[in-house]
């Protein structure tokens, strides 16, 4: 197709306008705080809005769980809440304010990790077994658990990640709608039991699929609830049994998982919850024969050291996510203001701590000083650094000492090979900020589109801004880098739209999307995996293809007599 430039822009429209230590076998507190209505999910990433009612119900569930802060947790195996053999723990303090010690939990070693896959693979013959309408049902009562205690879940995660209040609660709804969706699915298609062309007279043969037997799940602390459940009701309701290794830094949002899990009835050894360190936990369930399969999602690092020392004796499944350098492309024709919004949302939210964030903009030139102006005035108004409960907060802190090193190191470089920061670039200590981790939202420009930060996925609230000539131009560059997570346009020219679709290279796809330039994907309306170093499947969660990959097929040849 020949090179095109970009077009005139057309006329812009105006934009819319620490208490004392306790012991807990089970999460605190257990009792809802509001029971929602299970039917369709009011709040999505998409819809953020809280009523005065909402406000008031989350600032309930905050200050209940304000007197769970400094809890001793304890693992789940075989049905039973346990402690390390050695009595080891590990503590997490919150990233909203590090004199806040959120939890303390059991520290797994490999020899715990061990009897907790013993358990499962005891547990995965009847789990599997079992008629998958009886699976669904004790899922679906998990998945409606999950609404019932919905605020809590959301009060969890503001300390423990630094959620801000409106994306916990989605993130909650997002993960009992995963759930629900993977029930339908496997219900809709009966268990995948197809029969095939009879051979012959007295013969049939017919297609089955059947679960692996027993899933190591290894889920990230950004998205702690709805990553989570999502590998892990996938693993269950295909019928394995679970081994589940959260991440070190979102135990609790896991304990939560795991209480909706027994308290719906799943059966003792089907899931089981290991706390611990990736070196000893995470190794174990890698190199474990016991493991029949791994779902992890977490850095590309990670996961390729994964995929690559998994299958030892014969091949066997890793499902792996592993993040994004997303692009976002906005060319003459688009509503700068429309395109604004949706990258700051994309870029700044939940402080760009999420695989999905937009992390570049490739814009048109003739257009670039009219939408850095709309862009820096949304961020400017509207994207408000503070404690992850208040109302007011769009941003939270960023996760660790570490993420602020990230983000420090990507201001300086910026600076020290000429470019500029157009607006952020300090840390935010304010008051009681300065005991949390928190940055403001950075957007710079002027760098060379090889330089590496348009190449590494930083995970902060970090945006890199290039002018481009034309669409090719931006699309090569968009491609450009060993992700292919997700990937966004902002034009009103159908052609342009369409020339972007057939040649991204990225699992998920956006176009014209106010409420996030690249980041919102939602259970039955948009599945959500990459390609390249993103993903390892080529089929996304939350979609009719994802399902299969905890299962395996079996070809059967039965004559009659």
């Amino acid at each position: 197709m020949p090179a095109r430039t970009l077009k005139k822009t057309k006329p812009m429209r105006k934009a819319a306008k620490p208490a004392a230590a306790k012991t807990a076998k089970r999460a605190a507190p257990k009792r809802a705080v509001k029971k929602v209505a299970a039917a369709k999910p009011r709040f999505t990433y998409s819809n953020l809005t809280f009523t005065e009612q909402d406000n008031d119900i989350y600032d309930a569930a905050v200050g209940h769980f304000r007197e769970a802060l400094d809890t001793h947790y304890k693992n789940l195996v075989n049905g039973a809440w346990i402690d390390a053999n050695d009595g080891a723990e590990q503590s997490h303090a919150s990233p909203a304010d590090t004199r806040i010690i959120v939890s303390h939990f059991p520290k797994f070693g490999r020899a715990d990790t061990v009897e907790a896959i013993r358990a499962a693979r005891l547990a995965e013959n009847e789990w599997g077994r079992m008629p998958y309408q009886k699976r669904i049902a004790i899922m679906r009562k998990a998945s409606d658990l999950m609404y019932e205690r919905a605020w809590q879940a959301a009060a969890i995660m503001a300390f423990e990640v630094g959620k801000p209040r409106g994306e916990g609660v989605a993130e909650v709804y997002e993960a009992a709608e995963i759930i629900r969706y993977y029930c339908d699915y496997i219900e809709k298609n009966k268990g995948f039991v197809y029969e095939l062309a009879s051979p012959g007279k007295g013969q049939r043969t017919r297609s089955v699929l059947v679960p692996y037997g027993v899933f190591g799940v290894i889920s990230p602390w950004n998205f702690p609830l709805a990553l989570a459940t999502g590998m892990t009701s996938a693993a269950l309701i295909a019928g394995n049994a679970v081994v589940a290794k959260p991440a070190s830094e979102s135990p609790v949002s896991a304990h939560f998982l795991a209480n909706c899990l027994v308290d719906a009835g799943l059966p003792n050894g089907a899931y089981n919850l290991v706390v611990g360190p990736g070196s000893s936990v995470g190794e174990e369930l890698r190199a474990n024969d016991m493991i029949d399969g791994l779902a992890f999602t977490g850095s590309y690092d990670v996961g390729m050291h994964l995929y690559r020392n998994f299958s030892v004796k014969y091949p066997k499944p890793v499902i792996a996510e592993m993040g994004g350098k997303n692009p976002v492309i906005i060319t003459e024709n688009a509503d700068l203001d429309v395109a604004a919004e949706g990258t700051a949302r994309g870029a700044f939210g939940f402080s760009g701590q999420k695989c999905s964030a937009t992390a570049r903009v490739y814009i048109a030139k003739s257009v670039k000083g009219d939408f850095m102006d709309r862009l820096v005035d949304f961020t400017s108004k509207r994207v408000k650094v503070g404690f992850p409960t208040a109302r007011e907060t769009f941003m939270g802190p960023v996760m660790n000492q570490g993420a602020v090193d990230t983000w420090q190191r990507a201001v300086d470089d910026t600076v020290a090979s000429g470019g500029r920061v157009v607006y952020g670039g300090n840390r935010v200590t304010d008051d009681d900020l300065q005991y949390g981790y928190y940055v403001q939202p950075t957007i710079v420009d002027l760098l060379t589109p090889d330089h590496r930060l348009f190449q590494e996925e930083l995970f902060v609230p970090f945006l890199v801004v290039q002018e481009v000539d034309s669409l090719e131009e931006a699309l090569a560059m968009a491609n450009d880098v060993q992700f292919g997570l997700t990937a966004g346009i902002y034009s009103e020219d159908p052609r342009e739209v369409d020339y972007f679709y057939d040649n991204i290279q990225a699992g998920v796809t956006y176009s014209n999307r106010r409420a996030g330039a690249t980041t919102g994907a939602w259970p039955q309306n948009n599945t959500f995996g990459g390609w390249k170093g993103s993903g390892s499947t080529g089929h996304n969660a939350f979609g009719p293809h994802y399902l299969q990959h905890f299962m395996r097929e079996q070809s059967r040849w039965i004559v009659e007599e």
